[in-house]
């Protein structure tokens, strides 16, 4: 299982901190390859998976495990002897992904079903019997695997089994269940009766993988089923809004071809569903009648089953991977049929924090083959046409956005330019991308195409002034690229607004960005870090620009010094001397003799570099900063502003005069004396 915290401790899903995910982060609950698996709903310490074929116990392996033991135990409905032995000579059947769900009433009860539904209240200690064979229970199809010639059974081809069970959320004792051989029954008193309600448009032996209740209404059911097993490559979807007694086809315009085996509908939009099929998703705005293929990167690959998790979609796939979908806010704004432009609302932000190593080893281009010091994992990085640099992870899960991602649509006319602007709650400009900015990187503009387009904001303000490295000496080329300029700092939670102009139009959405859950950082907590890196990051900015100031200065010296023939005023001596009192400045705030980004080993660190260390130790955490670290910062910006003074009375002074004893001799060379 890949990492979650998504349970009642851990509301909001926080990604691991290594920009990725690892297989150090994923825990492994049973040993089962395919099987359903039950997260305790007060404790996700306790999970209870499928593990036919993988584990001891015999017939239908029903885990138990125990995060805080790390300890498996069997709980099987009826643990008898399986391998070799007929389907039909066993007391139950067990298909190989046999149903296991908790009741949503009551955390204490666990369903799991073969041919037969079964209850335990007692964690899987005891199990008692709740329904009759719901199958077809035809005998000549519960022979051998292997039939007359190996008679070969290890679990895999048990058929007549329950494919689906699913409690209703909305009434107590209500249970829906499905067979792998084409049937669909209900009971609403917990299993006292059941009752047959297949729809009578279900293909015969068809497998019955999914009964879907709407959150939105007790009585409306979905149903998808498949033959493809038969050689019968259609979609079958049905669904009923009497709670049973009629259900129609919703194929609609769903292609044919696409056998379908989940449905699932949008607990936040009525009439939003999706479906998996063989070679992917497919989703309705209007509940039935019209379909359209995802995209967004999800491979043609079988789609076992599908979860709606808040505002993602989870896609489970035969590849044993799974894929998610970041964000459905856009299709939920699109189910009300308007497909003018316009501007989603952003769903509420986690504010995270990679380590602080995360992903350093990363370059435009090449294969990483470490996330951070000590944690493995492999990612190609490459330039995309468009100049963007994509990245392919290679053995390792990919983190979702670290920052707000807002949506937007734009329809067919519509040809730019975008612009997104961010703002505080007070209304206070944040940051601003627009899409026809040519000094902004291609992947911080706004994409302007027709369609949906998606934007994510980092939650940062701007950084500082960088340095101009026109202005540096000329150096040999390094063999690695720079790191991105450092950016402002992380906004802190609260509310906050996107505007996006397009043209004479302006929308507006407003969202929050919230705490990690994790965390017992108060707001003053978060203010104070704010605060002292906002005022980090504008020494550094005030540094970086008073040495480009130097450097433009000296560099005018320098050619009043080279053009002094004769010299009778003494100009070469006096730019020279007072461009050497301005190295003496520029050294203190950088390292004049570095000769590339990466040599910072050999002479001592300037104070921008002090800064930029500064800037990350108050960051690196999502915390106050401590009393050593507000008085180092204190000193040094300090003392930038003295070396910043300094310059200030060398201009004032000893440059103006040298630029006044250029213009006495440029007013001579031109009155000829």
């Amino acid at each position: 299982m890949p990492p979650s915290r998504t349970t009642p401790r851990f509301p909001c899903p926080v990604p691991p901190p290594w920009g990725a995910i690892t297989l150090g982060d994923c825990t492994y609950p049973g040993t089962g390859e395919s099987g359903f698996v039950a997260v305790h709903p007060e404790d996700p310490n306790i999970v209870y998976c499928g593990a036919i074929g993988s584990s001891p116990g015999g017939a239908g392996a029903l885990q138990r495990y125990d995060h805080c033991t790390g300890q498996i135990q069997l709980v099987n409905i009826w643990p008898e002897a399986s391998l070799g032995i007929a389907p039909k000579d066993m007391r139950y059947r067990f298909a190989w992904t046999f149903p296991i769900v908790f009741s949503p009433h009551d955390s204490e009860v666990l369903y799991a079903a073969g041919n037969h539904v079964f209850r335990s209240r007692d964690e899987g200690m005891s199990w008692e019997e709740i329904s009759p064979d719901l199958s077809l229970n035809d005998i000549a199809r519960q022979g051998p695997s292997g039939g007359d010639i190996t008679h070969e059974n290890a679990g895999a081809e048990v058929h007549a089994t329950c494919a689906s069970l699913a409690p209703s959320p909305h009434r107590c004792g209500e249970i829906w269940a499905s067979t792998d051989d084409g049937l669909v029954h209900v009971t609403r008193d917990d299993g006292k009766s059941w009752q047959n309600v297949t729809p009578t448009g279900m293909p015969e032996l068809a497998y019955v993988g999914c009964v879907e209740i709407s959150p939105h209404d007790a009585d409306t059911i979905y149903v998808a089923a498949t033959r493809y097993k038969l050689a019968d490559y259609q979609p079958y979807l049905f669904r009923s809004t009497d709670g049973e007694r009629i259900f129609e086809s919703i194929n609609g315009d769903f292609p044919g071809g696409e056998f379908t085996r989940v449905v699932r509908a949008d607990p936040a939009r009525k009439g939003l569903l999706f479906v998996g099929t063989e070679t992917g998703v497919y989703c309705s705005l209007d509940d039935r009648q019209s379909w359209m293929r995802m995209g967004g990167g999800l491979p043609v690959v079988p789609v076992y089953d599908l979860k709606i998790k808040e505002t993602d979609l989870v896609a489970g796939t035969h590849g044993r991977s799974f894929w998610i979908l970041d964000d459905i806010t856009p299709l939920r704004g699109l189910a009300d049929g308007s497909y003018a432009s316009r501007l989603f609302q952003p769903r509420t932000t986690v504010r995270t924090k990679l380590h602080f190593g995360a992903l350093r080893s990363l370059r435009p281009s090449g294969v990483a083959l470490a996330l951070a010091p000590g944690v493995g994992g492999g990612i190609r990085t490459f330039r995309k046409p468009d100049g963007t640099s994509g990245r392919e992870f290679l053995d390792v899960g990919e983190n979702p956005p670290n920052g707000a991602i807002v949506h937007y649509w734009l329809d067919e006319g519509v040809s730019g330019p975008v612009s997104l602007a961010f703002y505080d709650e007070g209304g206070a400009a944040i940051a601003s991308f627009c899409s026809d900015d040519s000094s902004l990187p291609v992947a911080k503009r706004p994409s302007v195409r027709p369609g949906l387009n998606r934007f994510v904001w980092e939650l940062k303000y701007l950084g500082p002034e960088a340095l101009d490295t026109r202005l540096a000496p000329a150096r040999n080329k390094p063999l690695a690229e720079p790191r991105d300029p450092p950016a402002g700092p992380t906004v802190l939670p609260g509310r906050y607004r996107v505007e996006m102009s397009l043209g004479s139009q302006t929308m507006a959405a407003e969202f929050a960005v919230v705490k990690d859950p994790r965390l017992s950082t108060t707001p003053e907590g978060y203010r104070q870090q704010f605060e002292l890196v906002r005022e980090l990051t504008a020494s550094l900015g005030k540094v970086n620009a008073t040495v480009n100031r130097i450097r433009r200065l000296k560099h005018r010296l320098s050619v009043l010094a080279g053009g002094s023939e004769g010299d009778e005023h003494g100009l070469a001596a006096k730019a020279k001397a007072v461009a050497e009192k301005l190295t003496a400045v520029e050294a203190v705030l950088v390292d004049v003799n570095r000769e590339s980004h990466r040599d910072v080993l050999r002479n001592p660190a300037g104070l921008n570099d002090t800064l930029l260390a500064l800037i990350s130790t108050v960051s690196v955490s999502d915390t106050a900063p401590t009393k050593p670290a507000v008085a180092v910062s204190r000193e040094i910006m300090a003392r930038a502003d003295a070396e910043i003074d300094k310059l200030e009375q060398l201009a004032a002074t000893e440059v103006t005069a040298v630029n006044r004893l250029a213009l006495v001799r440029e007013v001579e060379a031109a009155s000829g004396g």
